[in-house]
């Protein structure tokens, strides 16, 4: 692991060396670059002689930081600092869940060097689309009052939802307009996902302008698609659209 220094944190980071393009792995709010998505893809890029980025973004697994002091646009601002310090040439950019709208905020910064993009149960604007709709009046005041409150998290710890986090998600959107990818770009989204409907991922194929747009519903995954099985769809999947050597 090895670390480079961003608005005075240190961000962790690991890089597989290998032929390009580089896939970049983008973990999900509050999870890290050790996740089972992660290792998978890790493990199947050496045996495919292909170099492999994983990062943590400020406030996450190995690097510095409180989470509840980030937000969308200091996340994205994170991986385009390890990308851009550690990688050169094309990319594949795999973003799980909240690391699907860093990955399409990444995009409009390096569609230059995009190979290809995968989003797993990407959640794009869900900080307006999910969180701000279901706020409690008890939740709008303590966001007033105190600037953040607290929820259950299915994954671990309760998950700190603070002001900033809010407003600078409606500060950073892209359903409201066209996606300018031009690469291919895969979509896959389980249908018992709990946490982000799966119809997201047929919005976010209509707003992306490639016409090499494939959207894969797993009628039985859920929000992780973790299985054995689905590691499997995933590493298949980036196979598929590796360019040839």
């Amino acid at each position: 692991m090895r670390r480079i220094e961003r608005a005075g944190r240190r961000l962790a980071y690991a890089l597989d060396a290998g032929r390009a393009p580089t896939i970049v792995f983008l973990p999900g709010l509050r999870s890290d670059m050790r996740g089972a998505k992660a290792l998978a893809l890790r493990e199947a890029a050496a045996a495919w002689g292909v170099a492999m980025l994983r990062l943590d973004y400020a406030g996450h697994g190995a690097s510095d930081g409180r989470f509840e002091d980030g937000c969308i646009g200091d996340w994205a601002a994170d991986a385009l600092a390890v990308i851009e310090a550690t990688t050169a040439g094309r990319l594949i950019l795999v973003g799980s869940s909240m690391g699907g709208w860093i990955g399409l905020l990444l995009a409009r910064r390096l569609s230059h060097r995009l190979a290809g993009f995968v989003g797993i149960a990407a959640a794009p604007d869900f900080t307006e689309t999910m969180i701000r709709p279901a706020l409690t009046a008890a939740q709008r005041q303590a966001l007033e009052r105190d600037g953040r409150f607290e929820v259950p998290n299915a994954y671990g710890d309760k998950l700190p939802i603070t002001r900033r986090l809010i407003d600078d998600g409606a500060r950073n959107l892209v359903l409201g307009t066209s996606i300018p990818l031009a690469c291919p770009v895969r979509l896959l989204q389980g249908q018992q996902d709990t946490d982000v409907p799966w119809q997201t991922a047929l919005t976010l194929a209509e707003r992306i302008e490639s016409p090499d747009v494939q959207v894969v519903l797993i009628k039985d995954g859920d929000h992780r698609l973790s299985r054995e099985a689905d590691l499997a769809l995933l590493t298949g999947t980036l196979a598929a659209i590796l360019p040839a050597t």
